[in-house]
């Protein structure tokens, strides 16, 4: 025990670690000069404008306020920024959209066919999923969290693992809560990365879950009856 007490960074180390990071981040924000107060405040718009364009053009994913508030000013507007941005992209073939929390540049729709004859890779395209799998994607984005036994409920058949693990690997789904049923199995809930995907802001953006039930796509009904028969099965155990 002694030896591994020994082993064990020593308070006096972890604060001198921490003072060490703060004094780097400091010394960062010293070289990095968001103010701009140098410049007339055109000029300074401008670079501004510059900046967070670049800091989104960059990104793999939607940018956030936050990340966007390190490379700006602290009286920069990020609204009246991106609404400038947007405006100077007009009759581009790409924009700035808003999704997943953050800001993203997307190509316009009636782009779509010639992106698609080109048939070159795309950055942060969809993975290629199966149709039982997009199908079994969009009832997780609806009746989240939701367990795979529930998921097969909907389907008349059986989910299987290697479908969860598929979209598991695509990033769209993770882990939600356990489930209050019986073996308190683990339920499945979307990610930051499917809305960042399909180009929705948050799941309010998803289609009326009423046409599709209407088309025979979904069962709300369904997965509804399968949790309280799990519910009452349990109770009665």
């Amino acid at each position: 025990m002694a030896a591994a007490a020994d082993n064990r960074p020593s308070r006096r180390k972890k604060a001198k670690a921490a003072d060490k990071k703060a004094g780097a981040n400091a010394a960062d924000d010293h070289l990095f000069d968001r103010e701009l107060e140098s410049l007339p405040a055109d000029l300074r718009w401008r670079e501004w404008m510059l900046r967070v364009e670049a800091v989104i053009f960059a990104a793999a994913e939607p940018v956030t306020r936050e990340t966007l508030s390190r490379v700006v000013g602290k009286a920069c507007s990020i609204d009246l920024l991106i609404d400038d941005l947007r405006e100077e992209l007009t009759g581009r073939p790409y924009e700035l959209v808003s999704v997943a929390g953050g800001w993203q540049h997307r190509s316009r729709s009636a782009y779509a066919d010639a992106i698609r004859a080109a048939a070159t890779p795309t950055r942060g395209g969809v993975s290629a999923l199966s149709e039982f799998e997009s199908m079994v994607l969009m009832a997780i984005g609806y009746f989240q969290p939701i367990t795979r036994a529930e998921l097969s409920k909907i389907f008349g058949k059986e989910v299987s693992r290697d479908t969860i693990a598929s979209l598991r690997n695509a990033a769209f789904i993770a882990s939600g809560p356990r489930s209050p049923t019986p073996g308190a199995p683990y339920t499945y809930v979307t990610t930051k990365h499917f809305l960042s995907a399909f180009g929705m802001e948050t799941l309010r953006d998803l289609p009326d879950i009423e046409a599709l039930e209407d088309a025979g796509l979904l069962s709300r009904a369904a997965v509804q009856e399968e949790a309280m028969g799990a519910v009452v099965k349990g109770e009665e155990e």
